[in-house]
């Protein structure tokens, strides 16, 4: 590792900023392990999440800046302001190959402006670090933001920022990181638990970084790292390119599994899967132009898809399976193009499109609205821009209106919404969204594996955490499919000396170790590890599935499992 590595800090009651180096302990952490860890040593378990003392931390994977392939997301974290505990988020774009390119591994934000209405940015470059009022960026949604930014910065510079519900601090706002083309869009977000609120909070708009026509960093043991890489990449272009059509192609296959939720959830299948099938969207491609391509610098994944409208324009990217589901199916909502203009309008505003399009969904169920109503469904998210009281409420989450309508039916687990896949027929994953700190989110364990053994649920859920705590840490892309023994060869050449298996997995553990004992903090115990009512009463699919396991077998996943074999050679994708 680089021995001038450097760590930003910002404080924002001050309106100063401050580099110091990065601990040589901390050498191998990066992402979401660094997250947790700074969340932990540095940041009130009880403290008020939008208050002055939340701790917002903006993080590379310990690989992102290399030639590592798939390898440059941005882990943003900080005390949720929707769970009430430990959040981590992740999103691709360039922020995190600039920051680490930069020398810099980790930027941390405390304090809060004197004055809540005033807006600041972060400028990041080789000349160093500093902080500057940017009035005339207040309100702008994300979209026309960079699009005001590309005037001012170079084109090298790459953005992070919030949109207006994170200024408005409401409760499912996102982060956005900008993509690599020359457009810059700001289309990929580090969407759950409301962490661009935080970002909000602290009135930090956007933070530019600029790493010019600096190299990639190199690793200690460079012929290793390279034979690593090269090898991991040959094998992935040779294998099934399970992504090659995104996400949005596991629109058929969750709707077999009954995972593609249909009217907030009361039933797992939707009449309209052939209309929100992705395929539909890769069939526009030749008429509209479009296609795959990559969200970050050195992807080979390229499992993002650009979707134009009818007249050959640009209209939003990385139109995901999450997405069509919640914004989709769960509200009844017919088309993948009325999905398409609810996707770029949550890009726009900064939303997490899980959270709102569960929000809507109980709204509808609730009487609120009618279901399958696109347009308003449109009108709606303007709304929430504009900071009206049904624009905040729905901008607040899933709980929150499910609260306020007094409905019985609100699909969360600690505060956040359940993504598409459904505990149900997926009761291992259910157990992730009961055991991991971070509330259901399917990226910190997903098991596709209906029918599985009671007794081995605990275990198959444990593994995913695992080796998923690592892959968010390391910076790579969870599509990539990578292994625990892949990461720790790469993290041995990377620091150029010996990393075990034993090293990778009390890494993996640690993170999740801290995650739990901030939440312990926060005042979370296994009382709160219990699904809603209507997930353990509302029965779906011809099997007539409800969420039924046991609680002692949920809390199996809080102690360690013996790994087997095959746990170091599989990938935590489900």
């Amino acid at each position: 590792m680089a021995a001038g590595d450097q760590m930003i800090r910002v404080d924002m009651t001050k309106l100063e900023v401050m580099t110091e180096p990065f601990p040589e302990e901390w050498a191998l952490l990066g992402g979401r392990a660094l997250s947790a860890r700074i969340l932990v040593n540095e940041c009130e378990p009880s403290c008020d999440p939008l208050g002055p003392d939340n701790v917002l931390v903006l993080a590379p994977g310990v690989l992102s800046g290399t030639t590592a392939p798939t390898s440059g997301r941005m882990s943003v974290g900080a005390k949720s302001p929707l769970t009430g505990g430990i959040k981590e988020a992740n999103a691709g774009g360039n922020p995190a190959q600039d920051l680490m390119k930069l020398g810099y591994r980790v930027i941390v934000v405390k304090g809060q402006p004197a004055d809540p209405d005033k807006r600041y940015a972060l400028d990041v470059d080789e000349s160093g670090v500093s902080i500057k009022e940017v009035p005339d960026c207040k309100g702008l949604w994300n979209y026309a933001l960079i699009d005001q930014l590309a005037k001012s910065y170079s084109a090298t510079a790459s953005f992070i920022s919030i949109g207006p519900a994170g200024e408005l601090k409401l409760k499912g706002a996102s982060v956005a990181c900008t993509e690599p083309d020359a457009e810059r869009h700001p289309s990929h977000h580090a969407g759950r638990g409301g962490l661009g609120a935080v970002m909000g909070s602290k009135g930090l708009k956007y933070v530019a970084v600029d790493s010019g026509k600096l190299p990639a960093r190199t690793a200690a043991d460079k012929k290793a790292f390279m034979a690593l890489c090269k090898k991991k990449s040959k094998e992935y272009l040779a294998g099934p390119l399970m992504m090659k059509w995104g996400t949005a192609a596991s629109v058929p296959m969750a709707n077999m599994l009954n995972t593609f939720p249909y009217k907030n959830r009361v039933e797992g299948q939707s009449p309209d899967v052939e209309t929100l099938d992705g395929a539909r969207i890769v069939e526009s491609f030749e008429e509209r132009g479009g296609g795959m391509h990559n969200c970050m610098t050195g992807c080979i994944v390229q499992c993002s898809n650009i979707v134009n409208d009818a007249d050959g324009n640009y209209k939003t990217s990385s139109l995901e399976f999450e997405t069509l589901t919640l914004l989709g199916a769960n509200c009844a909502i017919q088309n993948w193009e009325d999905v398409a203009d609810l996707d770029r309008l949550c890009d726009e505003i900064g939303l997490d499109t899980i959270e709102t399009g569960a929000a809507i969904g109980i709204l509808m169920d609730s009487g609120g609205m009618e279901w399958g109503d696109a347009e308003g469904a449109k009108r709606l998210l303007q709304e929430i821009s504009d900071g009206t009281e049904l624009g905040r409420l729905i901008g607040n989450g899933a709980l929150a209106t499910g609260k306020k309508r007094g409905h019985h039916r609100i699909p969360t687990v600690k505060g956040q919404a359940i993504p598409a896949w459904d505990p149900r027929p997926l009761k291992a994953t259910g157990i992730t969204y009961l055991t991991s700190a971070q509330g259901a989110d399917h990226t910190a364990g997903l098991v596709v594996a209906p029918g599985m053994a009671v007794e081995d649920m605990a275990r198959a859920s444990q593994e995913n955490q695992l080796i998923n705590a690592l892959v968010d840490s390391s910076g790579f892309c969870m599509f990539l499919s990578c292994s625990m023994d892949e990461i720790k060869d790469l993290y041995g050449a990377m620091s150029g000396s010996e990393f075990s298996r034993q090293d990778a997995l009390d890494m993996a553990w640690q993170c999740m170790q801290d995650e739990w004992a901030f939440n312990r903090g926060a005042g979370f115990d296994a009382d709160d590890d219990v699904m809603p009512s209507c997930m353990q009463e509302d029965a779906i699919g011809p099997g007539k599935e409800v969420f039924d396991v046991p609680a002692d077998v949920v809390a199996q996943a809080y102690q360690l499992f013996e790994p087997r074999d095959e746990f170091w050679t599989k990938s935590g994708a489900g």
